[in-house]
């Protein structure tokens, strides 16, 4: 990767935008989605950008411009529609030690911005280091239709409940409770409309000190390892991100590249009788174990979910 992925703390911030015209309103509208204090740098501001100072969701700084100015701001961005003052104040910016991305000059920029779903505090970005922008709206469009538009407000519930979570369910089954929330029942009524009774189910949980028994059975899936992770069904890797234990063999790396990465991993010639035994024993136990490779006898064991 030429550039690395990162969320910023924003709240509280101070984000510069050099520009009076569109391309810093599109800055602006994007900045206006974090609780970031917002600087706008120009002599003259638009309609849209002066109505935001006038609702002091901005501060207009009309000059003049120094390194100073560009000081102690989490990010700046350069954006007068001209090249040659983006280019001035890019080098102004990085006097100020500032964090720079000025509009259309890729090779000024220390920071990009991605294409982004939002369902706050859900965020997703997406990012083709400015090579195939279009490529990444495609992806933004297909993300947009594969997480509901209230995930953010049931996201923000279980915000709100993880300190009962703590207090009530223990340490041991809070895995297992937040992935019934978000994967079973409580999320589907939640996306399907039913807001009210989502969250009464998830608080009957918590006074009960976890989730439903049922819901923390374990299983044990047995899965033939691909020769591509592309070709991993989406419930293969499903079962790879909820797995608490792998089994696998050397050959199986590709695929593990999709796993939860805390899962505990057995590899290295796994498929002995022992082995075995320990994998349908963890899941007897309530644990979600892959068994990545050929199954063997476990495709004749009651229980075993052969993908």
């Amino acid at each position: 990767m030429k550039t690395f992925p990162m969320f910023l703390q924003m709240a509280g911030r101070r984000v510069v935008i050099a520009g009076g015209g569109e391309q810093a309103a599109q800055k602006s509208r994007l900045m206006l989605k974090t609780e970031a204090e917002i600087t706008l740098l120009a002599p003259e501001l638009d309609d849209e950008l002066a109505s935001l100072v006038d609702h002091k969701r901005a501060k207009h700084d009309a000059g003049p411009i120094t390194p100073a100015t560009f000081a102690d701001t989490a990010l700046t961005f350069i954006a007068t529609g001209c090249p040659g003052c983006d280019a001035a104040l890019h080098a102004l910016a990085k006097e100020g030690g500032a964090v720079v991305n000025v509009v259309d000059q890729p090779e000024l920029c220390d920071a990009v911005t991605p294409s982004i779903v939002d369902r706050d505090p859900v965020v997703v970005a997406i990012g083709t280091e400015g090579n195939a922008p279009v490529l990444g709206r495609q992806i933004k469009t297909q993300v947009e239709t594969l997480l509901e538009p209230g995930l953010g407000q049931f996201v923000a519930l279980a915000g709100r409940l993880r300190g009962a979570v703590a207090a009530r369910v223990p340490r041991e089954r809070r895995r297992e409770f937040w992935r019934w929330v978000f994967a079973e029942t409580p999320r589907r009524r939640h996306a399907a409309g039913a807001e009210r009774e989502a969250a009464m189910m998830v608080k009957d949980a918590i006074a009960a000190g976890g989730a439903p028994d049922d819901a923390g059975k374990g299983v044990l899936t047995v899965m033939a390892i691909p020769q591509a992770a592309d070709l991993l069904t989406l419930r293969a890797v499903q079962r790879l991100q909820e797995a608490d234990v792998i089994f696998h063999d050397p050959d199986a790396s590709a695929a593990l590249e999709l796993a939860r990465r805390d899962a505990e991993r057995i590899g290295s010639a796994f498929d002995t009788p022992s082995k075995r035994t320990a994998a349908l024993a963890m899941s007897r136990a309530g644990q979600r174990v892959v068994w990545l490779g050929e199954g063997g006898s476990l495709r004749d064991e009651d229980g075993v979910e052969v993908l």
